[in-house]
């Protein structure tokens, strides 16, 4: 006996599907903390790597490996270009998380994708961080273009679907809404 997976942009919609009734049969299946890492290098560079995360009360363990990425301002904010700023990972954090947003609920959908882009702009004024009076030193507006092709689904449909992933977006409700920050700092 053979079992025949669903696959609709690259998602398996049956696995989506047991996932989303394993949340709403248990809440803690549905509770993550996540985790980076920021090791400064020199000048404006860091080292950030990602890796494990709590899933369920658990320690997950299925990346080997970490995840590098490379920090730095560039030249104009005294750094050297070893990789995006902080500000430009929030924005590509954006459009990571609409991108994932709309593929997967499309696909539970039953909507097929041939193409999904965002293009994420944000205004930023960099006095209030050097210390001058100015406008808050977070961004003052960002602007997301999406763009998206379907040969089985309607305009209404997809305007409907890019609505909807914005409203469950949870980096967009992190960047509109107050989340609780923490800071502590060990001396050595």
């Amino acid at each position: 006996m053979s079992t025949t997976t669903t696959v609709r942009n690259g998602i398996d919609v049956d696995q989506l599907l047991q996932t989303i009734e394993a949340t709403q049969t248990d809440e803690e299946v549905g509770r993550f903390t996540f985790r980076a890492n920021s090791t400064w290098r020199n000048g404006t560079h860091n080292l950030g790597t990602i890796q494990r995360f709590v899933h369920a009360g658990r320690e997950d363990d299925s990346r080997t490996s970490g995840f590098e990425l490379e920090g730095d301002e560039p030249p104009v904010l005294l750094g050297d270009n070893h990789g995006p700023n902080a500000v430009e990972l929030v924005l590509q954090a954006l459009g990571f998380c609409y991108a994932v947003g709309y593929v997967a609920n499309a696909a539970a959908r039953g909507i097929e994708l041939t193409r999904m882009d965002y293009e994420i702009e944000g205004d930023l004024d960099v006095r209030s961080f050097l210390g001058q009076e100015g406008p808050r030193p977070g961004f003052t507006e960002i602007r997301v273009q999406g763009r998206v092709a379907s040969p089985n689904a309607t305009d209404e449909q997809l305007t409907e679907l890019c609505r909807y992933v914005q409203d469950t977006s949870p980096v967009r409700d992190i960047l509109t809404n107050h989340v609780p920050v923490t800071t502590s700092l060990q001396i050595d």
